[in-house]
């Protein structure tokens, strides 16, 4: 080892402030340009399913590969129903994804009875806004809090959270428990419903059960006004990042659409759920076994933000003051803030369902049996706003009542495209920061988008794989 000259004696000088400890989300190095810059993320964390990051920058800064990958094997929900009776396919759809079990029956139960032409009464209707506000309130809790919090307090999972700021999450998880209680007493179970059926339920809440959450749900009013004045003193570490999109969603003259509406953009004419294709136009990628969408840009958002921006004005009175305070406006294009926008949701969404329970009790719970078929063939669509956005269900029967073809259009399916999109604008403009630091935001951003991508895996481009052609999946024939 190379020996040093003794050092002097120190001269006294003031006292310095103690350094700023280093935070994953909010960087404090400068900007580092020099040298070639790989990111790989293999998988994204934090996210359901798998999904891939894959960026390089050259010494000079500029960006020479940008791409988000969906390898997961492919699940071939649609062609899972082919042949089954129309009495079962809720109940399978329903597996497609564990959070969004319930979203997945609504719109299973909307198409089947759209096709065979079931009328259902106003108590399913009030019934079935419920339980997709159980749903709702279960998975935005779940990535407000345990997914995107850690990201931005420096921490890599919620649990170093619960040493430091112990009282924030337990009114997070007790808010959380309330969501599991309200699909239980609604949908029977917590994951997966068993309730719901084609023309109604198979088996009712009790009075005393809605009464009791009815007082669990205002009991959690005040956590949730907790959550949003953390949040709204935590803005600043949210990343600062603008990119215009077409939003999508359903849209209503007389509410905040979520369980009814047309479809609406905010570069598009409002159309009828039946001609979803005319918005979704589906196509394939050879780096993506889910299918991405667009509309009339390359791209289009679904989820939160969209449904914000679309359709703020029908937000309940609370909800209105939470985008207040936490300075969310109509026309926001910030993706990160999507988390935001579910928050503000979170408090519509406890609002509206105390409204829609008084309701209920007022008319009282009728014992009523499923409506039947009037048809036993026929084409129908149903379209329900999970929490990741707008998910379409479309079904063709037979004149046995069974399936003879199904499309299903995941939420995730339509991101897709724009968080590729997303990418591309900001990777150039975080491209001076250090490996470490871009890896963080551009896995930020993707995680804002909250994906389910394993739902979203449906199919694969088969086409020319006998001759070599690069392909994430590989097929095996004998």
């Amino acid at each position: 080892m190379a020996k040093t000259a003794p050092a002097s004696k120190p001269k006294k000088t003031a006292a310095k402030a103690p350094a700023q400890k280093a935070s994953p989300a909010t960087p404090i190095s400068k900007p580092e340009c020099a040298g070639p810059k790989k990111v790989r993320v293999h998988y994204l964390t934090r996210v359901e399913g798998h999904g891939n990051i894959v960026v390089d920058v050259e010494p000079d800064g500029s960006v020479s590969t940008c791409r988000w990958e969906v390898p997961e094997a492919p699940r071939f929900f649609e062609a899972m129903l082919v042949g089954r009776d129309y009495t079962d396919v809720h109940h399978i759809v329903s597996r497609i994804c564990g959070i969004c079990a319930i979203g997945h029956q609504l719109a299973s139960l909307q198409a089947t009875e759209d096709a065979l032409n079931i009328n259902v009464s106003e108590q399913t209707h009030l019934l079935r806004r419920l339980a997709l506000h159980s749903e709702n309130l279960q998975s935005h809790l779940l990535h407000i809090a345990y997914l995107v919090l850690p990201d931005l307090m420096g921490v890599d999972s919620i649990l170093p959270l619960a040493q430091t700021h112990r009282d924030a999450v337990l009114k997070f998880i007790a808010a959380r428990r309330v969501s599991n209680e309200f699909s239980r007493i609604i949908c029977g179970r917590s994951v997966h419903p068993q309730r719901m059926t084609p023309g109604g339920f198979t088996m009712f809440p009790a009075t005393e059960d809605l009464v009791a959450l009815r007082a669990m749900l205002v009991e959690t009013l005040p956590n949730l006004d907790f959550a949003v004045d953390f949040f709204a003193g935590i803005m600043d570490k949210f990343p600062k990042f603008q990119r215009e999109t077409e939003y999508v969603a359903l849209v209503s003259p007389a509410e905040y659409a979520m369980y009814w509406g047309e479809i609406g953009s905010s570069r598009d004419e409002r159309r009828p759920v039946r001609q979803y294709r005319n918005i979704t136009r589906e196509y394939l990628i050879p780096t993506s076994t889910a299918k991405w969408t667009k509309n009339q840009a390359d791209s289009y958002m679904v989820g939160a933000l969209a449904r914000f921006n679309l359709n703020a004005d029908f937000l309940m009175p609370r909800a209105k003051a939470a985008a207040k305070k936490l300075g969310l406006k109509k026309g926001e294009t910030n993706p990160y803030l999507i988390t935001i926008a579910q928050l503000v949701e979170c408090v519509h969404t406890v609002e509206e369902s105390i409204s829609q329970l008084d309701e209920l009790l007022t008319r009282g719970i009728r014992e009523e049996a499923p409506a039947k078929p009037s048809i036993s063939a026929g084409r129908g669509t149903g379209a329900v706003e999970v929490p990741r956005g707008i998910l379409f269900h479309f079904y063709e029967y037979d004149d046995a009542g069974r399936i003879f073809q199904a499309d299903c259009v995941i939420p995730t399916n339509q991101n897709h495209g724009n968080i590729q999109r997303d990418l591309d604008a900001l990777t150039p403009q975080i491209s001076g920061l250090s490996e470490r630091e871009l890896e963080l935001k551009l896995s930020m951003l993707v995680r804002a988008y909250d994906p389910c991508i394993s739902c979203s895996t449906h199919c694969i481009d088969a086409r020319g794989l006998d001759d070599g052609a690069r392909s994430l999946v590989r097929f095996n024939r004998k």
